[in-house]
Parts: structure tokens; sequence; C-alpha cells
């Protein structure tokens, strides 16, 4: 019997003890778009075996692990000072989780104890698990559109069965509001910005790790970047080149959402602005804004606040 693509579950528990397998219930379901799934990475170690007969000896698969790629809505929790049910998905890439009851929910860069992640991905009748998932981050942010994380995670390979499918839901999600100027703001630099769109992507390296007597999924590296389209504005609303050449540091500060409960802020404190290109919508003139997320005062480059 076929089985179709559409019918799918991605559930993520946060690990006790890294690569043991969390407890996973349909309460862990997160609700993702665009998917793209590679079940098996491995290495092919060639055998090469010299025979008196020519012809394929065949492979060694070293360093199982697994890769999974979806895009979440950003949206906030429901009700301020509640972490939303994306939550484990930005522990996993590298971020504490600081709820403060009745305010917000805050998202700040670490390095040391990172949390690791038993993700299933179960479709329509097959459930793959990974097991001590680490993952990268990014953002985007553009008008007449959905807002969304994107998650790039990976896994060591743990077992794939056949399930029946998770029952999952969206009660607990809550709804996104579109990118518009109506419910989004910008300021970079201090400039309350016109911009056709905002990408961030936190930069990370996850490495596999395969070793004798160790097997992991690590963070090696963290470099922080993103793009920002704004409309062209004269010399003296505001000089990008000036900010550029003298690589100056300034603020980044977007505000989605409008109403506590569906609010999603996003902060950098020190923005340096790169080689600068300049294009056209519709006509109007706009500057392609490389941005390099620096630390202020360290792992500060960058973090999320959902109240």
């Amino acid at each position: 019997m076929a089985r179709l693509f559409r019918k799918l579950a991605i559930l993520c528990g946060v690990e006790a003890t890294y690569a043991t397998a969390a407890a996973i219930t349909a309460a862990n379901a997160v609700i993702g778009t665009n998917v793209s799934f590679t079940p098996l990475e491995a290495e092919e170690v060639n055998r090469d075996l010299y025979l008196p007969y020519l012809g394929n000896q065949g492979i060694i698969l070293a360093g199982k692990h697994a890769r999974l790629e979806f895009d979440v809505e950003v949206a906030g929790a429901g009700a301020a000072g509640t972490a939303p049910l994306y939550g484990d998905l930005l522990r996993i890439c590298g971020f504490a989780e600081t709820v403060t009851a009745g305010t917000d929910t805050t998202y700040t860069i670490v390095e040391d104890d990172v949390d690791s992640g038993t993700i299933h991905f179960e479709m329509d009748g097959v459930r793959h698990v990974l097991l001590g998932a680490l993952g990268n981050m990014q953002l985007t942010f553009a008008p007449k559109g959905i807002p969304h994380y994107r998650f790039i995670l990976t896994g060591l390979l743990g077992t794939i069965t056949d399930a029946a499918l998770t029952q999952t839901s969206l009660a607990g999600w809550t709804t996104p509001l579109e990118c518009s100027s109506a419910n989004t703001t910008l300021s970079l630099h201090g400039w309350a910005s016109v911009a056709e769109n905002l990408t961030i992507d936190l930069g990370n390296t996850v490495t596999p790790r395969f070793q004798i007597g160790s097997e992991s999924v690590i963070i090696s590296d963290r470099r922080t970047t993103g793009q920002a389209v704004v409309e062209a504005t004269n010399l003296a609303t505001i000089n990008w080149f000036q900010r550029a050449l003298a690589r100056t540091r300034g603020a980044l500060e977007l505000v989605h959402g409008v109403t506590a409960g569906n609010i999603v802020e996003i902060n950098g404190p020190a923005i340096e602005i790169g080689k600068i290109s300049q294009g056209q919508t519709d006509g109007i003139l706009n500057y392609q804004l490389p941005l390099s997320f620096c630390p202020a005062t360290g792992r500060d480059e960058l973090s999320i606040v959902v109240r």
C-alpha cells in the first residue's frame, strides 16, 4: 500500500542524558511545514579487496546519522510568561529558556551543557528516531507572508520501525500573524526601518563526531549573520556606507505582534554592516545590508523574547 508524504508527525523532547531517549508523547508534537528529511547519512567506506576476479566488493556505512529540516511559524505562546511549544527546538539549537511567569520567555545563547533532543519523525506508518540531536536555526521575516523559523537538526541514528502515526493537533499552537507594517516593527542602528525582508542565521556548525568510545553530535562553532533589505534613503537620514566603512556597531530590534501572548521580539545588540549592494523593487531603490551579529559582552549576539 502506498505511503503518503503529507501524513507525517514531528515530535521533539529534550533529553535528560545525552543520546538517551526522552519519553515522547503527543504533547511533544511540533507543527511544521516545508519538510526535508535525510533518513541515513553516512560515509561509504570501500572494502577494496584483492581477489582473483574483478567486481564490486561492497562498502561499510560508517558514522551513521540522520538530518531533518523544517519550518515553524513564528508566533507567541498564547499567554505572556508561557513557553511556546517550539521552545524545545530552540533549546537544542543552543539557547537557554528562561520563563518569567506572567511576563515573557527569553531565549539566550549558551555554549556549555547545551540541551540535546530526541526526535521522532513519523511518515505514514514508519517512525525514525534521532538521538542526541542538535541543530541550527534560521529566521525569515518578509511582508505579506508568515514569518518562520527554519530548524536544521542532526541526530545519531536510532531505531527505524513500523509504527502508527502519533495523533497530533494544533492545540496549544498560536495562530501566527502576517508580517506587515501593522504587526511588525524593525529598528536597525536606531533607524525605524522600512524593510522588504530580514533574514537571520544563527550560524551553528553542527558536527557529527564518531570516535572510539564516543559518538555524538556537537555544536563546534557559531557565527551569526543576516541580511536586511531596506528602502534606500538619503544619507542625511542614515548613512549606511559611513557605518560600514567605520565598522560602526548598532542594535537591531524586531518586534512581531501587538497583543500579549502573541509577540515575538528579536534582539541583537552589536550589529556590523557588511559589503552593501544596491537593487530595486517596483522601481524603488533598496540596499541589501549584510549583517554580522557580534557579541557585546559574550554570548549575547542574538536573543529571542516571546511575550
